[in-house]
């Protein structure tokens, strides 16, 4: 039976089968499906093709010769963007939150697909559907942990909805976008956040109760592109931890599973608009990757602010020390090697000097694509010339990163 405490908003949690258990799994929720084959066509961890994938979904691959392409994928344009009446209660100032409800309410789709709170732990997702625009406010804010959102292709597909929305991360949205056409949909608006790190609901309660000594209180939680983590409290509370103070040396090694340290689509590619924050400076950051995209953000261009993304710093100590730090791991968590008494004075520096805006992201982009070719070349080395795209070995090359025999397909 589904669980019914969202019904009387229009949201509904349908119930789903158990997974078939995967090698590199994030639960994406093909495995549930009827047809769990169907994991060797949609998933991004077996042979991805990003660029066929790409020039599906947008009409092109990624053009090199196109201005941080090849870091963010295919994109219309990129603006700085923040609602002019916040949402309560949702991360940033809401937009996705809000898209959502403008697709529902203009009546351009039938159902979107998103994540809840599990209502015994709001840091737990469960996928569902909603279909009322006064239901959207139940899936505000981030959730930690794996949510087979994708098992709800099956309960859409029953109830006889052709106008569908996506709200999903990157694993979850390359999985759909290889499996669209057998939906057979009228129209998809695909709604993507970015994401890199994801672990377990119950290590995320680890992390929180090391950041704070009452971590049941903690409502929200976002790292920003300023270096610091920002948590809030039930009491109204706001605490803010740089980067560099967070604790993870007291992480296990294993904190962050290897399919997110291997993740080669950070900026969620194949959404029509990604809505993150890393170029924001301080705002949520917007690529409007098509035709859709364009059209989403029409439906709140009204009530926002918008413009043009700014850039600052250098990116290459940055990255250059990550993956000094990401060997030296020899297949853990990145520490950094600097004393104690240093990290306060360069916590204070960083949000100064180091990499803002744009230039953040594109740092963290050469992050995950470094991270991404370390540790499968530890870990899953046969895997490497089927998993990794050839945009990643250009991007790690700068850094003398370069395919060693059997990790890169023949041209």
């Amino acid at each position: 039976m589904a669980l019914t405490l969202y019904a009387s908003k229009g949201v509904e949690a349908p119930p789903v089968r158990e997974p078939v258990a995967r090698h590199l799994c994030t639960d994406c929720g093909v495995s549930r499906l009827e047809d769990a084959k169907a994991c060797g066509q949609a998933c991004q961890f077996i042979a991805p093709d990003y660029p066929a994938m790409e020039a599906k979904v947008h009409g092109r691959a990624r053009d090199p010769d196109r201005p941080d392409e090849m870091h963010f994928g295919p994109f219309r344009r990129m603006v700085k963007a923040a609602l002019t009446h916040p949402i309560k209660g949702a991360q940033w100032t809401g937009i996705a939150t809000r898209l959502a409800e403008r697709l529902l309410d203009s009546g351009a789709v039938d159902v979107v697909l998103s994540v809840a709170p599990d209502p015994k732990d709001r840091w737990k997702p469960v996928p569902v559907m909603i279909t009322e625009a006064a239901g959207v406010e139940q899936v505000r804010g981030m959730r930690m942990g794996y949510a087979p959102l994708l098992a709800m292709i099956e309960p859409v597909k029953a109830k006889g909805y052709k106008r569908v929305a996506v709200i999903g991360i990157p694993c979850q949205v390359y999985a759909l976008r290889a499996l669209e056409d057998s939906l057979q949909l009228d129209k998809l608006y695909v709604i993507g956040t970015p994401c890199s790190d994801n672990t377990t609901t119950e290590r995320f309660h680890d992390f929180l109760a090391l950041l704070s000594d009452q971590p049941d209180t903690i409502t929200y939680l976002e790292f920003r592109a300023d270096y610091q983590v920002e948590l809030r409290f039930e009491d109204g509370r706001r605490k803010e931890i740089p980067f560099l103070k967070l604790p993870i040396s007291k992480l296990p090694p294993d904190f962050f599973p290897l399919t997110c340290r291997t993740c080669v689509d950070y900026t969620n590619v194949l959404a029509d608009i990604t809505v993150g924050y890393m170029g924001g400076e301080g705002e949520q950051w917007l690529l409007v990757r098509n035709d859709t995209g364009e059209e989403l953000l029409g439906l709140i261009a009204e009530e926002a602010s918008l413009c043009t993304p700014g850039s600052a710093g250098q990116r290459k100590s940055s990255v250059t020390g990550f993956i000094s730090n990401t060997e030296r791991a020899a297949g853990g968590l990145p520490l950094r090697g600097m004393p104690d008494w240093v990290r306060p004075l360069v916590a204070w520096l960083m949000p100064k000097i180091g990499p803002r805006g744009l230039e953040f992201a594109r740092t963290r982009v050469e992050m995950k694509a470094a991270e991404t070719v370390l540790h499968l070349r530890r870990n899953e080395q046969a895997r490497m010339k089927n998993m990794v795209p050839d945009h990643v070995w250009t991007l790690v090359e700068p850094y003398g990163l370069k395919p060693e025999d059997g990790e890169r397909k023949s041209r």
